[in-house]
Protein backbone atom coordinates (compact mmCIF):
# COMPACT_ATOMS: atom_id res chain seq x y z
CA UNK A 1 0.00 0.00 0.00
CA UNK A 2 1.48 3.91 -1.08
CA UNK A 3 0.88 7.00 0.95
CA UNK A 4 -1.17 9.42 -0.47
CA UNK A 5 0.21 12.24 -1.43
CA UNK A 6 -1.91 15.55 -0.50
CA UNK A 7 -3.01 16.91 -3.98
CA UNK A 8 -1.41 20.33 -5.25
CA UNK A 9 -2.68 23.91 -4.39
CA UNK A 10 -4.63 25.00 -6.41
CA UNK A 11 -2.16 28.28 -8.83
CA UNK A 12 -5.25 30.90 -6.61
CA UNK A 13 -5.13 28.84 -3.20
CA UNK A 14 -3.97 31.43 -0.44
CA UNK A 15 -0.90 30.70 0.69
CA UNK A 16 -0.57 29.17 4.07
CA UNK A 17 0.52 32.25 5.92
CA UNK A 18 -2.73 33.65 4.98
CA UNK A 19 -4.94 30.46 6.38
CA UNK A 20 -2.90 28.83 9.09
CA UNK A 21 -2.33 30.93 12.31
CA UNK A 22 1.09 30.89 13.49
CA UNK A 23 0.16 28.30 16.20
CA UNK A 24 -1.19 25.88 13.85
CA UNK A 25 1.75 25.90 11.49
CA UNK A 26 4.01 22.95 10.83
CA UNK A 27 8.03 23.22 12.11
CA UNK A 28 8.54 23.78 8.27
CA UNK A 29 5.88 26.54 7.80
CA UNK A 30 7.13 28.20 10.60
CA UNK A 31 10.59 27.94 9.79
CA UNK A 32 9.66 29.49 6.37
CA UNK A 33 8.79 32.56 7.34
CA UNK A 34 12.08 33.60 8.66
CA UNK A 35 13.10 35.69 5.78
CA UNK A 36 17.12 35.72 6.80
CA UNK A 37 18.08 39.33 6.91
CA UNK A 38 19.58 39.02 10.46
CA UNK A 39 18.17 41.75 12.18
CA UNK A 40 17.17 39.87 15.09
CA UNK A 41 20.48 39.12 15.51
CA UNK A 42 21.29 42.66 15.76
CA UNK A 43 21.86 43.83 19.52
CA UNK A 44 19.13 46.03 21.16
CA UNK A 45 18.82 48.68 23.81
CA UNK A 46 15.82 49.33 25.64
CA UNK A 47 14.80 53.00 26.91
CA UNK A 48 14.05 52.62 30.30
CA UNK A 49 11.30 55.52 30.35
CA UNK A 50 9.25 54.48 27.53
CA UNK A 51 10.11 50.96 26.59
CA UNK A 52 11.46 51.69 22.95
CA UNK A 53 13.59 49.50 21.48
CA UNK A 54 16.76 50.68 19.60
CA UNK A 55 19.02 48.84 16.91
CA UNK A 56 22.70 48.84 16.65
CA UNK A 57 24.93 48.11 14.06
CA UNK A 58 26.11 45.81 16.27
CA UNK A 59 25.79 41.91 16.01
CA UNK A 60 25.85 39.15 18.30
CA UNK A 61 28.98 37.39 18.20
CA UNK A 62 27.29 33.99 16.75
CA UNK A 63 25.81 36.00 14.21
CA UNK A 64 27.60 34.89 10.66
CA UNK A 65 27.38 37.79 8.12
CA UNK A 66 27.82 35.51 4.76
CA UNK A 67 24.85 33.66 5.98
CA UNK A 68 22.89 35.86 7.93
CA UNK A 69 22.04 33.37 9.96
CA UNK A 70 22.91 32.27 13.68
CA UNK A 71 25.79 29.97 13.15
CA UNK A 72 25.58 28.15 16.39
CA UNK A 73 21.32 28.21 15.86
CA UNK A 74 20.54 24.85 17.80
CA UNK A 75 22.56 25.83 21.03
CA UNK A 76 22.41 29.33 21.08
CA UNK A 77 20.27 30.09 23.99
CA UNK A 78 23.20 27.81 25.95
CA UNK A 79 25.78 30.13 24.65
CA UNK A 80 24.28 33.30 24.19
CA UNK A 81 21.76 33.78 27.60
CA UNK A 82 20.16 36.93 26.21
CA UNK A 83 19.06 35.09 23.27
CA UNK A 84 15.27 34.47 23.10
CA UNK A 85 13.74 31.57 21.33
CA UNK A 86 11.19 32.70 18.90
CA UNK A 87 7.93 30.11 18.80
CA UNK A 88 4.32 30.52 18.46
CA UNK A 89 3.95 30.83 22.45
CA UNK A 90 6.41 33.40 22.27
CA UNK A 91 5.69 35.69 19.73
CA UNK A 92 3.16 38.02 21.40
CA UNK A 93 5.57 38.42 24.21
CA UNK A 94 8.44 39.64 22.31
CA UNK A 95 7.54 40.78 19.16
CA UNK A 96 8.00 44.48 19.70
CA UNK A 97 12.19 43.02 20.18
CA UNK A 98 11.58 42.20 16.85
CA UNK A 99 12.35 44.12 13.58
CA UNK A 100 9.25 45.51 12.00
CA UNK A 101 10.00 43.83 8.78
CA UNK A 102 10.13 40.54 10.29
CA UNK A 103 7.19 37.76 8.86
CA UNK A 104 6.50 36.17 12.62
CA UNK A 105 6.04 40.11 14.10
CA UNK A 106 3.60 41.01 10.92
CA UNK A 107 1.61 38.78 11.22
CA UNK A 108 1.27 37.83 15.04
CA UNK A 109 -0.08 41.89 14.66
CA UNK A 110 -2.41 41.02 11.97
CA UNK A 111 -0.20 42.71 8.64
CA UNK A 112 0.79 41.20 5.38
CA UNK A 113 4.23 39.74 4.55
CA UNK A 114 6.39 42.40 2.66
CA UNK A 115 6.49 41.82 -1.37
CA UNK A 116 10.11 41.36 -1.35
CA UNK A 117 10.03 38.43 1.31
CA UNK A 118 11.14 35.18 -0.20
CA UNK A 119 7.91 33.10 0.54
CA UNK A 120 6.38 35.70 -2.19
CA UNK A 121 9.42 36.45 -4.06
CA UNK A 122 10.72 32.65 -4.58
CA UNK A 123 14.12 34.51 -4.26
CA UNK A 124 16.30 34.71 -1.21
CA UNK A 125 18.22 37.24 -2.15
CA UNK A 126 15.61 39.50 -2.56
CA UNK A 127 15.84 40.69 1.35
CA UNK A 128 19.08 41.80 0.31
CA UNK A 129 18.19 43.60 -2.69
CA UNK A 130 15.68 45.06 -0.59
CA UNK A 131 17.73 46.90 1.66
CA UNK A 132 16.72 44.84 4.38
CA UNK A 133 19.35 42.10 5.20
CA UNK A 134 21.90 43.36 7.70
CA UNK A 135 25.11 44.11 6.13
CA UNK A 136 27.84 46.09 8.01
CA UNK A 137 27.61 44.99 11.20
CA UNK A 138 30.38 44.78 13.31
CA UNK A 139 30.18 41.71 16.21
CA UNK A 140 29.78 42.41 19.75
CA UNK A 141 33.19 41.69 20.68
CA UNK A 142 34.50 44.92 18.76
CA UNK A 143 32.50 47.26 20.14
CA UNK A 144 32.73 48.24 23.78
CA UNK A 145 29.37 47.79 25.64
CA UNK A 146 28.93 51.47 26.98
CA UNK A 147 30.00 52.61 23.30
CA UNK A 148 26.89 51.14 21.70
CA UNK A 149 24.52 54.06 21.57
CA UNK A 150 26.92 55.76 19.75
CA UNK A 151 26.32 52.26 17.11
CA UNK A 152 22.22 52.74 16.87
CA UNK A 153 20.56 52.77 13.87
CA UNK A 154 17.93 55.49 12.61
CA UNK A 155 14.70 53.95 11.50
CA UNK A 156 15.03 50.47 12.13
CA UNK A 157 12.01 49.96 13.96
Amino acid sequence: MTAERPSPAAPDAEPFWRTTPLARMTRAQWGSLCDGCGRCCLLKLEDEDDGTVAYANVHCRLFDPETRRCGAYARRKALVSGCVILSPQTIDEIKDWMPATCAYRLLAEGKPLFDWHPLISGDPESVRRAGVAVQGSAPEYEVDEDDLPDHLIEGML
